[in-house]
């Protein structure tokens, strides 16, 4: 980070979502075919990711052009995500009944779209299948951390997600998105907190600017 974050764009607002470096992600070109190993530590990763039902986090944000954020994120699978960005970043994100909402209070403004219109949308899913719907481009291991690439199979072009764990025990550490542009959004997770307690008020979509409601 050099000096003051800049204010999060549109580009990053879907990213992030995605709630969340182009050099961590495998070129499809540069796919290979998955050894046993690999079969191995997917069946660990797709185990652990089906475990997670709750989590509580701070994050730290980086884009691809230096801009960054920090904040809270909620998460309660399958469907519902806060993401609640610290000063100076007026930024809300809320996910829930398969719809996204965006609040930027310094703009006044809500944007909405559909779950599945963000890369990582998988992350929130009933069920996370890896190599279903979810295409394995690579696994990477290097000491004491594991890295998976993945894209969706059906729409490749809409980009990819590179999520980084920790070994021993295993545990979600960080993930990268990379969309359509080619535009990149690093998440890294903070002290986080798996299976912990969360108010489901926290995923019902209020407004903020009239005080109404929908969702929840």
């Amino acid at each position: 980070m050099v000096g003051m974050p800049r204010p999060l764009r549109c580009p990053s607002r879907r990213l992030v979502l995605a709630g969340l470096a182009a050099a961590l992600a495998l070129p499809r070109a540069a796919r290979a075919a998955l050894t046993p190993a690999d079969q191995i530590d997917l069946a660990r990763i797709q185990s652990y990711l089906n475990g997670i039902h709750t989590m509580v986090s701070a994050f730290d944000q980086v884009a691809g052009d230096g801009a960054a954020a920090t904040g809270t994120i909620y998460l309660s699978r399958p469907g519902h995500m806060r993401i609640v960005y610290n000063p100076p970043h007026p930024i809300l994100i809320v996910a829930t009944d398969d719809q996204v909402y965006y609040y930027d209070a310094q703009l006044g403004q809500v944007t909405w779209t559909d779950l599945d219109n963000t890369p990582a949308w998988f992350l929130l899913q009933n069920f996370v299948e890896l190599g279903g719907q979810i295409q394995v481009e690579g696994v990477q291991r290097e000491p004491g951390a594991l890295r998976l690439t993945v894209t969706e199979a059906k729409r490749p072009e809409r980009g990819r997600v590179t999520m980084v764990f920790s070994e021993n025990p295993l545990q979600l550490r960080q993930w990268t998105v990379i969309d359509a542009q080619n535009k990149s959004v690093t998440v890294t997770l903070d002290s986080p907190r798996f299976g912990v307690p969360i108010d489901p008020q926290l995923f019902r979509w209020q407004d903020p600017r009239n005080g109404g409601s929908s969702g929840g």
